[in-house]
């Protein structure tokens, strides 16, 4: 739950083309702050200090709405109906047939071209008796981008002591459908704009992970980490073994992978990334059973953020907390099927501390 201490400020931030007014949320609680817009649950900045309390900006983002809403690289964005890659568009769900948008060469990334990063949330700041939080909610009809079901989705931001940004998704549908909810915040623990994350130093608590095709669909192997440039079981910088003559890093340009987090129940430690200069840290927590790391391999400076900077190549990294890609169509991946009567549930922790 959010801290006493949280206060959450409301601002406009700016219209959408139909004339809706989008707004801006600042979350303050200690030391960090972060601001949130409906539009698309967008995380716009997180506001941390270093061990030497200098504060910097750790996400990469954008100064307005209209920015936003021309983005194809996701900032910050609360994805849905399904998080990541669904093979050529298709998948089958008790006998039936489905045909999505093919928006990532022959696969539907990221829920399509419509999905709920595109899509203005209602959003209502809650008071309760240990502090605000944010609550964004979206109602998606029965076949958009073309998903069965009527899904009604819900989010709540709440930043809590110690540094803790919580995520808590849920969903209810009316027919059986397939839902995979994360967020696509894109961080540089350095600062957004201050260069490449490449001496970065990352920990998976994963043993395996899921390799893909040239498409970036996972053939159905979980792969040991042993013994490849995915071992991050120990603290590694992220540049250390990304050129390393691997056919994994060849496909993606880097990382972008699935990595298979060690089970477990409830809340648990997923990654923890340390920038050594400042001494920030990231620890992302989560009740997934996925974790996918993008190591900014298609970012080529043609964007100019917040600061005025442009962001390059892997000048960011991503830890998007979610059930694995293609899973509708991997009967052996973990489900993620919803069915009326049921309720999804994920919640994913980012705690930004120093060391």
């Amino acid at each position: 739950m959010a801290s006493a201490g949280t206060r959450i400020e409301t601002q406009p931030f700016g219209k959408m083309a139909d004339g809706r007014a989008a707004q801006i949320y600042t979350l303050h609680n200690g030391a960090v702050t972060v601001r949130i817009t409906n539009y698309g649950g967008r995380i716009v900045s997180v506001l941390a200090p270093d061990h030497s309390g200098k504060t910097a900006d750790v996400v990469l983002g954008f100064s307005t709405l209209e920015e936003y809403l021309k983005d194809a690289s996701f900032q910050g964005a609360l994805i849905g109906r399904y998080g990541n890659r669904i093979a050529k568009g298709q998948f089958s769900l008790d006998g039936h047939a489905y045909s999505l948008p093919r928006n990532n060469g022959e696969n539907h990334l990221h829920g399509g071209p419509g999905g709920f990063y595109t899509k203005l949330w209602t959003p209502t700041v809650r008071h309760e008796k240990d502090g605000d939080a944010l609550e964004l909610t979206y109602t998606s009809p029965d076949g958009e981008e073309g998903y069965p079901g009527t899904l009604q989705a819900k989010v709540v931001y709440s930043l809590e002591d110690g540094g803790r940004l919580r995520l808590d998704y849920s969903a209810t549908t009316d027919k059986p459908t397939v839902v995979n909810l994360t967020n696509h915040a894109y961080f540089n623990l350095a600062g957004e704009g201050s260069g490449d994350i490449l001496g970065q130093e990352m920990q998976v608590e994963a043993d395996k992970f899921t390799p893909v095709d040239e498409t970036l669909i996972p053939t159905g192997e979980l792969k040991a980490v042993a013994g490849t440039p995915f071992d991050f079981t120990k603290a590694t910088a992220i540049g250390a073994r990304i050129g390393a003559p691997d056919p994994q890093l060849t496909i993606g340009k880097g990382y972008d992978h699935n990595f298979v987090l060690r089970a477990g129940t409830g809340l648990r430690l997923a990654a923890r990334v340390t920038e050594p200069r400042g001494g920030r840290v990231l620890e992302v927590l989560t009740t997934e059973p996925g974790l996918q790391f993008y190591s900014g391999n298609f970012l080529d400076g043609s964007l100019k953020g917040k600061s005025g900077k442009p962001y390059a190549f892997r000048s960011a990294f991503c830890v998007e907390a979610q059930h694995f890609p293609d899973s509708p169509n991997q009967p052996s991946f973990p489900s993620v099927v919803l069915k009326p009567g049921e309720t999804y549930r994920q919640t994913t922790v980012y705690r930004f501390t120093t060391r």
